[in-house]
């Protein structure tokens, strides 16, 4: 059984580095080589991604270092054991609100740390706290710390509901969440985030860069929750079906992880500070067509259950960037096509 699972593990992380080495032909690892990186939601879908370029650049000789922070290491390392060998990595235990802060230099900071499942989301009140509080923490931190530039991953909730004819919706779009509806809580706590960064920049000298992240797609995302494309790639690999629960007609866009650990180090190596960037694929498809194309991908024998008539008297939902800004400005794009995105997500959770 153990030899089964190591050879489980070693294919996922070969998975793994299959996107990677193509992504990473876009960064330059000089940006980062020497750093000390603290990193807050190191042990999420965000940070499984960047452990794992981190772990290839340092391969090629970069020499960075990185210290997560997590309630639970041991639970992490025990899911994980491959990380528990790595020398430039270590872990500081704590929560985000409320953690003790090492007495260690740091170069660098990225503040990915949020609980984005079902179950926090049914706690918007939470939330909410959970983001602004963890926020200030460790921005608190790194001031004392003396850490000059922080990554603080927003979301492209902070624009609230897209407008149905706004295809793309910009880094300058003055839209905002509904402050009279609990759903905002996500969106608003991001806000927030983006204000106190810029505060800390003011009072602090701290040079905050801000990442709108949108929807992304690979190995460590959930295949059980809240997330469309997670749970087609389920129903693909183990149910008798693949069902939408909706009517298929919003559209979304898929960034694959490999490229989001690219884009995050390079907002992090030279983003402009208080400046936002929109984090995510331009690519729009209709969650009808993703759900055809999931399952024509990994199960064409099976069919797809819209379980929902359309209304067409309704806007169309959408949630899709422009991401000119970080395209034009940096260099940056989505790389890796849907389809082996998809593919190389599916083979990582076979059973």
């Amino acid at each position: 059984m153990n030899h089964d699972a190591n050879r489980r593990g070693e294919r996922q992380r070969e998975i793994i580095d299959l996107g990677l080495t193509a992504a990473l032909s876009h960064f330059d690892a000089e940006l980062l080589a020497g750093k000390n990186i603290f990193i807050t939601g190191g042990t999420g879908f965000f940070g499984l991604w960047l452990l794992s370029a981190i772990d290839r650049l340092n391969l090629l000789g970069a020499e960075i270092r990185a210290t997560v922070l997590s309630r639970e290491p041991a639970r992490f390392l025990h899911r994980h054991p491959h990380w528990q060998a790595q020398s430039w990595l270590t872990f500081h235990r704590g929560n985000v609100r409320d953690f003790s802060f090492p007495a260690n230099h740091y170069d660098l900071l990225i503040h990915a740390a949020t609980d984005t499942s079902v179950a926090a989301h049914a706690r918007p009140l939470d939330i909410f706290t959970d983001i602004v509080d963890g926020t200030r923490h460790v921005l608190d931190f790194a001031a004392q710390a003396g850490v000059k530039r922080v990554l603080l991953t927003s979301s492209g909730a902070v624009y609230g509901p897209q407008p149905a004819d706004v295809t793309h919706i910009r880094e300058d779009a003055r839209f905002a969440c509904p402050p009279e509806s609990v759903a905002s809580a996500y969106g608003e706590g991001k806000r927030a985030m983006e204000l106190l960064g810029t505060l800390y920049h003011a009072n602090h000298g701290i040079e905050p860069v801000i990442a709108r992240c949108f929807a992304f797609v690979g190995p460590g995302l959930t295949l059980d929750g809240h997330f469309a494309i997670g749970n087609f790639i389920h129903d693909a690999l183990y149910a008798e079906a693949i069902k939408v629960n909706g009517d298929g007609t919003p559209l979304r866009s898929y960034l694959y992880g490999a490229d989001l650990a690219v884009w995050l180090l390079t907002l992090l190596a030279v983003g402009k500070p208080a400046y936002p960037y929109n984090v995510g694929s331009d690519q729009a498809i209709s969650i009808a067509e993703l759900a055809e194309s999931v399952k024509d991908l990994l199960a064409p024998e099976k069919t797809c259950q819209i379980q929902l008539q359309r209304d067409v008297d309704a806007p169309r939902h959408r949630y899709v960037p422009a991401i000119d800004r970080s395209r034009n400005e940096l260099k940056l794009d989505a790389w890796t096509p849907l389809r082996q995105a998809i593919e190389w997500t599916a083979d990582y959770y076979r059973r």
